[in-house]
């Protein structure tokens, strides 16, 4: 990771949230430190690069998640890598520094994350195949596809990508919003089993359901602040979070702070 900083994969402009309602942009030619501190704020802070609708829509995950979930894939040089979602295209650099050159391919559905991390990887020296396109269905269709030994990120699991990945390979997804699966291939390749591991949030896949906002669920007179006795700060509790994600996946949950006091922002 020392030799793939955070930094040479974050774009110019950058976004963080307002602690209420909002993100702001945070522009490296305004505010150089403010944009140096989004990227390197900590090992389990994630850094936004994308908003759209007001959500966020791409990041670079979190150090301590991509830590995690390489080792989960257990990687090994000379593997053959599929990745869903490129994103800044850092995941797709380590994923390229460690199984070696030509073995990693990673497909992005959005066409301008996927031109500026195929920029970001050139410029380190990396050769990662950079496809543009619906990750849900695994590399694009028509292409001949050589089973992966690895196959790294996404949301839901798609068959397509365990038909893409070679008995015995591993499969390390995202699930649930909140922790990631660690799966291995049978090896009549007809079926993926394992266990949840790790902890981290991530965003669902795009094109599905984000989550309704507060108004949504509570009628229109739910846009008026409302002043509770009760701690929110619960909320704050990983494994509750989970559980509330796997139950309720339809509901969005945020927290902020304003005036030195804890909100819920979205139920």
């Amino acid at each position: 990771m020392g030799s793939l900083p955070r930094h040479q994969f974050a774009p110019d402009r950058l976004w963080t949230w307002n602690g209420y309602d909002a993100y702001v942009p945070v522009d490296r030619a305004r505010d150089q430190d403010g944009w140096a501190e989004l990227v390197y704020a900590g090992p389990k802070d994630s850094t936004i690069i994308q908003i759209i609708d007001g959500l966020p829509s791409s990041s670079l995950s979190c150090t301590a998640v991509v830590a995690d979930m390489l080792d989960s894939l257990m990687l090994e040089p000379g593997h053959r890598v599929l990745e869903v979602g490129t994103g800044a295209g850092r995941n797709a650099a380590l994923l390229a520094a460690r199984t070696g050159a030509g073995r990693v391919t990673t497909v992005e559905v959005d066409a301008e994350l996927a031109a500026a991390a195929t920029r970001r990887l050139a410029v380190a020296g990396l050769d990662v195949a950079v496809h543009t396109g619906d990750g849900n269905a695994g590399l694009a269709c028509g292409r001949t596809v050589r089973p992966a030994d690895r196959h790294l990120r996404g949301g839901e699991i798609p068959w397509t990508w365990i038909e893409q990945t070679k008995p015995g390979g591993r499969l390390v997804v995202p699930w649930g919003r909140m922790e990631h699966v660690a799966l291995t291939v049978a090896d009549d390749g007809k079926s993926a089993t394992g266990w949840v591991q790790g902890l981290g949030l991530f965003m669902p896949s795009r094109g599905t359901d984000q989550g309704r906002e507060f108004h949504a669920i509570r009628g229109d007179d739910a846009g008026r602040p409302v002043q509770v006795e009760r701690n929110p700060r619960p909320l704050a509790d990983p494994h509750l979070l989970f559980a509330l994600r796997v139950s309720h996946p339809d509901i969005r949950i945020a927290l902020g702070c304003r005036g030195g006091r804890l909100h819920r922002s979205a139920p």
